[in-house]
């Protein structure tokens, strides 16, 4: 429910898409681009996923 309520408040809210491939394309890139690389995920720490996979890789584990 949070995804949802990010996705709705930072990328789709006040905006119409001229057609179904754009929207889908801009969700994607949302997903891809910001949402899973750079938002904190409680499971690593609260870290980003890079920060979390470079302290990984730092720590020699």
């Amino acid at each position: 429910e949070s995804f949802f309520s990010a996705l709705k408040k930072e990328r789709i809210k006040r905006r119409i898409y001229p057609t179904r491939d754009e929207a889908r394309s801009d969700v994607f890139n949302y997903i891809e681009m910001f949402y899973n690389p750079i938002r904190r995920h409680g499971f690593a720490g609260n870290l980003a996923p890079l920060e979390f996979e470079r302290r990984y890789a730092q720590s020699g584990s």
